[in-house]
């Protein structure tokens, strides 16, 4: 039998890192990517050019691949149906995508599981917005059901004014999504792998730190959490991806919440791999990208021990440097043991352009890691004069 050919919807840089594992495993990487030059078009040997909205292009594309997976979660349901009744194998299938291109339904599939979930409400009209803040307490949270990501489609109200001054949003997506506004004491997330035949992995619950709504930092394993929570969070996660039917890697993103719920509410959800698990790439014995491979293709799935103590992932956001290359020797003297991975974009401010992995062997510091990854981070976001941020890391751990 030839190795399968495996085909990824998106050329992001998700897409670009499944491509070495997949040249290690000998399999084919196809990518439908959305233009000439997105990251993942270097990284494999065929990547047409199509649109993800067009079932023509994704029809085409799926000739001669073995199974169809995904670098995100925007193609539309209709066309995985159409897809799936002409024999394509689709992994994740649409019935369980859906749970993450549509907050609400996910809100309301956790709700069903019994999962801790944030106090929520589906809002068709300003009124149910106001309704729903003065029963709950202002402020509250108000989301686009579709299309958000990285802090986008989110909105905090602060009374019944700011709902007032929202209805621009009733009229482009309705309903929307009102969630209560959570006190938790960080951010946490739980990643798990699950083949078609219901094998399933669980990599520990990490600590996520968001800037500006983006990922900024991931400390693996998550420092002093509870491990009767962090057993609760993977169970969790596990029962969601079983219930749904996920197969690949599912990201549970959670809220720690001391005293309510099982210690965590449900965030948010996202089948695929995920900016909380780059981490694996060095830290894992298998990571994330080789991982759902394996588990779209009903492989075994691999182990999913971490190889250090600690690790840690810095994202690399775009900044005042535009030569990357140039700036590596200062960064990787700075730091011989950081992996760095860049995604072959163009710079833009606050752009996600790469991370920085960084693992921790016996009697090795979290904070000491962060200060370290951080240090790499900024020498290439910034050039070789970056400022030392090391202090400023170490403080915040």
């Amino acid at each position: 039998m030839s190795f399968p050919v495996i085909g990824v919807v998106g050329g992001g840089q998700l897409a670009r890192m499944m491509a070495p594992p997949a040249t290690a495993l000998g399999l084919e990487l196809r990518v439908l990517a959305e233009a000439e030059d997105v990251s993942a078009v270097p990284a494999v040997p065929e990547a047409p050019v199509g649109d993800y909205r067009s079932l023509e292009d994704l029809r085409e594309f799926a000739q001669g691949v073995d199974v169809l997976t995904f670098d995100h979660e925007h193609v539309p349901t209709e066309h995985l149906l159409a897809l799936m009744a002409e024999g394509v194998n689709v992994q994740p299938g649409p019935a369980a995508l859906v749970h993450a291109q549509d907050k609400l339904k996910m809100r309301s599939a956790v709700e069903r599981l019994g999962l801790p979930n944030p106090r929520w409400a589906a809002v068709h009209h300003v009124e149910d917005l106001v309704a729903f803040g003065d029963e709950i307490g202002w402020p509250i949270v108000l989301k686009t059901p579709r299309g958000g990501y990285d802090g986008k489609g989110v909105r905090v109200l602060g009374s019944s004014a700011d709902a007032a001054a929202s209805i621009d949003w009733f009229g482009t997506m309705t309903p929307l999504l009102a969630e209560e506004m959570v006190t938790f004491a960080r951010e946490l997330s739980v990643l798990i792998a699950r083949t078609p035949s219901g094998a399933s992995r669980a990599w520990p619950v990490v600590h996520t730190i968001q800037v500006d709504g983006v990922c900024d930092e991931v400390i693996a394993p998550a420092p002093g959490l509870d491990p009767a929570v962090a057993e609760a969070a993977q169970a969790a996660a596990l029962a969601i991806a079983t219930d749904l039917g996920v197969t690949g890697v599912m990201a549970a993103e959670l809220f720690e919440t001391p005293g309510r719920g099982q210690g965590f509410l449900v965030n948010e959800l996202a089948m695929r791999p995920h900016n909380t698990g780059h981490w694996t790439q060095d830290g894992c014995v298998t990571s994330q990208f080789e991982q759902h491979l394996r588990a779209v293709l009903d492989l075994p799935l691999g182990s999913t021990r971490v190889l250090g103590d600690w690790a840690v992932m810095k994202n690399i956001l775009g900044g005042a440097n535009g030569d990357l290359y140039g700036s590596y020797p200062a960064a990787l003297a700075a730091e011989d043991a950081a992996k760095v991975h860049t995604y072959g974009k163009s710079v833009r401010p606050g752009r996600k352009i790469g991370h920085v992995n960084l693992v921790g062997g016996p009697g090795s510091d979290p904070g000491d890691l962060r200060a370290r990854a951080s240090r790499v981070a900024a020498v290439i976001r910034d050039g070789a004069d970056a400022p030392d941020n090391a202090d400023a890391a170490k403080e915040s751990a």
